[in-house]
């Protein structure tokens, strides 16, 4: 059974506070969603800690990684 984990996070090119749904089966991955306000696609990039925790980092199309 798969569980979807519920984040805010901000959009980093309009700065407005979002709420996603994050699959921790997509942990390692990396995939483009647009922002739900301003329409621009924010790259996310999900992982897990040691601790087995689901991290996520966001960033512009345009940022180097």
């Amino acid at each position: 059974m798969e569980f979807l984990e519920e984040r805010l996070i901000d959009c980093p090119y309009c700065g407005e506070a979002i709420t996603v749904l994050l699959d921790e089966q997509e942990a390692g991955h990396e995939y483009t969603e647009d922002c739900q306000v301003c329409c621009k696609p924010i790259v996310f990039n999900l992982s897990t800690d040691v601790a087995g925790s689901l991290c996520i980092s966001v960033r512009t199309e345009n940022d180097t990684y």
